[in-house]
């Protein structure tokens, strides 16, 4: 196991030592596979140990992630805002899993903030904000959901383990490494992955439920993203895919449907940094990768509102989607000097 703050995990496990605690749960907005299976293992485990949980996603989850066992009551906060309040307000403990920051909660910041009970930030992002009593982060781990099995492990939980509980913590840590493609450097990572198997998981099915469970419509509009939506930047080692709203719509978008769009220039030789360019309503939605050193995260951080890992990131802007990816280009030749560097360390 990491090096962690075993007794802060000891300290929260304390607090739900007794069954009749009501808990609840929140992942981040637009929720990805780490989020879900974070938020999801925590609350069977909990559930299995007797209490009662409820995890209350801010916003609907991709259907690939459907198959997921959820034995905990579920509420989904777009759609049931007033029982989604009422949870969170008559619950005794509140854990915030898989974000750093009040506002990737989306709409339920402002409930998050005023509630007055305990509450438990696990996260394993950067620079964690102070909205919680008790704060769990390392930016060591591979995902939050690896953070959930060594939290188990340390406050004696693990004997409540059960099938769902491997499925949803191995579909956090497989989903969060790009299917074991990066960040997967720690030990701890791989021994996590070998105890979550010994509770008779399938990994060969969890991939291809998640990864060979694509709609036909995400599939044309992958291909036309990278046909004709794509542009490389060579001479500075990047590469971008904008999306407009009106093209979401002609390709019926369904929430997931761009997951993972954004890794797929760095499978470009020589190409360091891609960035995603999503139309929404009122802004951009922006996710940053990169290879090497080139630090995703402050770039998004210092230019587009975000924040996140050294080579995984987000953001918005505010700004139209063609001013956006003007002013994107128009910083690259600021980090020209970063970016070459990132190339060659890779040679």
């Amino acid at each position: 196991m990491k090096t962690v703050d075993k007794e802060l995990f000891k300290d929260v496990g304390s607090l739900i030592e007794s069954v009749d605690k009501v808990i609840a749960i929140i992942p981040h907005h637009n929720p990805d596979g780490d989020a879900i299976g974070a938020a999801v293992g925590l609350a069977n485990i909990l559930f299995n140990r007797g209490n009662k949980v409820t995890i209350i996603f801010p916003n609907d989850f991709p259907a690939f992630y459907n198959w997921i066992e959820i034995k905990a009551e579920v509420l989904f906060y777009n759609s049931n805002k007033k029982t989604s309040k009422k949870a969170i307000e008559h619950c005794d403990i509140l854990f915030c899993v898989d974000f750093n920051d009040s506002s990737r909660a989306g709409q339920l910041e402002k409930t998050i903030l005023e509630f007055n009970g305990p509450k438990i930030l696990i996260d394993h992002h950067p620079e964690p904000g102070s909205f919680c009593n008790y704060i769990i982060s390392d930016i060591s781990y591979s995902s939050t959901a690896e953070m959930i099995f060594d939290f188990i492990t340390v406050t004696g939980l693990v004997k409540f383990m059960d099938k769902t509980v491997a499925e949803s913590l191995y579909t956090g840590i497989m989903t969060d490494t790009g299917s074991f493609s990066h960040n997967i450097s720690d030990p701890n990572t791989f021994r996590v992955i070998s105890a979550l198997l010994k509770f008779g998981i399938n990994a060969d099915e969890i991939h291809g439920k998640v990864y060979h469970n694509y709609s036909t419509d995400r599939m044309r509009l992958l291909g036309y993203c990278l046909n004709e939506k794509m542009e490389v930047f060579t001479e500075y080692h990047s590469a971008i895919i904008s999306i407009t709203q009106e093209e979401l719509k002609r390709f019926n978008f369904m929430p997931g449907d761009t997951e993972g769009f954004v890794n797929y220039p760095l499978s470009i030789s020589g190409i360091v940094f891609s960035v995603l360019f999503i139309e929404k309503e009122d802004h951009v939605k922006l996710s940053f990768r990169s290879k090497g050193t080139f630090p995703a995260n402050k770039f998004a951080s210092t230019h587009f509102n975000g924040g996140g890992h050294l080579n995984a990131a987000g953001g918005e802007d505010n700004q139209s989607l063609e001013k956006s990816v003007q002013k994107f280009r128009q910083l690259l030749p600021v980090y020209l000097h970063q970016l070459i560097n990132a190339s060659e360390e890779l040679k």
